[in-house]
């Protein structure tokens, strides 16, 4: 996992009114998560979004990417400027960095995962579940299936970790398969919010709330065919004048 945290957002130079301007991004990079060994800190320049020259701690001097940014490189490493730049690492990035992510990105939170059906096997076709993890942080987690204990390999196809937009990442995983008798289908998921795998297990069999649909659907029918007879025996009788 990378672990960026921007320093300075940017400062803008308007040079004139035909739109030419300057800024610079400053940046603290980290990928040595917890221990923030390899810090390292960059100062970027562009001029209309072209990268023009950049300070690069691990380098310690500045470099030039176009003609005029090699001209301005060279001035600033012979300058007070780039000792200033040195000691940005130690003074800002090694002192903040670690109390950023101490406050925020060693946080976690567990996926809410949902496993189910999205295609029924008939007809020759195979059937499709589907495994999700929503609402997770951070975005690193591993989604997979078993068959019957072992690792499935072929005929997944599975998402990235999707931002929803709030520091909270989704992803997804479909699996097509012909049901097999006696068979156990499982979707596991592997993250930081976890202490071990959690191993989910498919069940073929109809939830409660299904059941209950066809419950609810069969006993309609029944009440149905009853209300029906009843109405076709009153019919009956008022035309052969019994009532």
């Amino acid at each position: 996992m990378l672990l960026i945290l921007q320093l300075l957002l940017a400062l803008t130079l308007t040079i004139r009114t035909g739109g030419y301007y300057l800024f610079w991004v400053d940046e603290c990079i980290s990928s040595s998560l917890p221990d923030l060994t390899d810090v390292e800190y960059l100062r970027t320049y562009y001029f209309n979004k072209d990268l023009w020259v950049q300070f690069n701690s691990t380098v310690g001097k500045f470099v030039g990417f176009t003609g005029f940014g090699l001209h301005a490189a060279e001035k600033w490493n012979n300058s007070s400027y780039v000792k200033t730049m040195r000691t940005v690492l130690d003074e800002y990035c090694k002192q903040n960095l670690p109390l950023f992510y101490s406050s925020v990105l060693d946080k976690t939170v567990k996926p809410t995962v949902q496993l189910r059906s999205e295609q029924q096997a008939g007809g020759g076709h195979p059937a499709m579940l589907m495994c999700s993890a929503y609402d997770f942080y951070p975005p690193a987690i591993d989604v997979y299936w078993l068959r019957d204990g072992e690792k499935v390999t072929t005929d997944v196809i599975s998402t990235e970790e999707m931002a929803d937009g709030d520091w909270y990442y989704q992803i997804h995983s479909h699996l097509e398969h012909m049901p097999t008798s006696g068979e156990k289908i499982s979707c596991v998921v592997e993250h930081a919010s976890f202490k071990e795998p959690f191993i989910y297990d498919w069940d073929p069999s109809l939830p409660e709330s299904e059941r209950n649909k066809i419950a609810f659907g069969a006993s309609g029918l029944v009440l149905g065919i009853i209300l029906s007879a009843g109405g076709f025996i009153y019919y009956k009788k008022k035309s052969s004048g019994i009532l």
